[in-house]
């Protein structure tokens, strides 16, 4: 299974779906020689803003109404909106920039900001899903373990493309997959990691990101 399909959608996008629970989260943060980093761009829950993000992504679902920027997720109260945790089944175009792989069955799902994504191919989107049944995932990886920050401004769209076109070319020229157990190689794997994330580096890099 692919774990990202090359997507890019501007401005905002309406989405119906079904049900209302609310995911139970557990904590499996993305790691940089062993530091967390993955609330770094995310919003606390509960927080009140008067205005959302530009760029993000209008979602409805179950009667509700959502905003989604950057893995953060606002409903309306009033004339302010308040930080939220999206329901199960809500479906959105692009991941955050910070998230972690885990893997259960040989499935993939994305954490970000205590929430779970799955990618699903029939909607060309995430979904929001609850946590799987069992305790600990078969492997934990962060999607390159680096630290990527967009000096031109970039959207969360065009990051989302920008990864996805820089991981595949890196990928074809190391054979190295982050999100496969393993790299996807039998063996030599960490000089393989090596070589992907400096041609990640490359890459990004001459599209107008640090990196570091």
């Amino acid at each position: 299974m692919q774990r990202i399909t090359s997507l890019v959608l501007l401005g905002a996008v309406i989405v119906l779906g079904a049900g209302s629970a609310v995911a139970e989260p557990r904590e499996y943060p993305g790691r940089r020689g062993g530091e967390m980093h993955e609330q770094r761009a995310f919003v606390p829950r509960g927080s009140v803003v008067s205005s959302i993000p530009r760029g993000g992504y209008e979602v409805r679902h179950g009667g509700g109404h959502y905003w989604y920027h950057g893995g953060n997720w606002y409903s309306p109260r009033g004339p302010r909106w308040t930080v939220v945790t999206p329901p199960w089944g809500l479906f959105v175009p692009v991941l955050p920039g910070f998230y972690s792989t885990l893997w259960w069955g040989g499935v993939p799902y994305y954490y970000a900001n205590d929430v779970y994504y799955v990618w699903r191919q029939e909607h060309s989107a995430y979904e929001v899903v609850p946590p799987p049944d069992s305790a600990e995932p078969e492997t934990i990886t962060g999607p390159t373990d680096l630290f990527i920050y967009p000096r031109n401004g970039q959207d969360d769209a065009l990051q989302s493309e920008d990864r996805y076109q820089c991981h595949r070319w890196a990928n074809e020229q190391t054979h190295f997959d982050p999100t496969r157990p393993g790299g996807g190689l039998q063996a030599h794997t960490e000089q393989a990691r090596i070589e992907y994330l400096r041609a990640m580096s490359a890459c990004l890099e001459g599209r107008g990101y640090t990196v570091k």
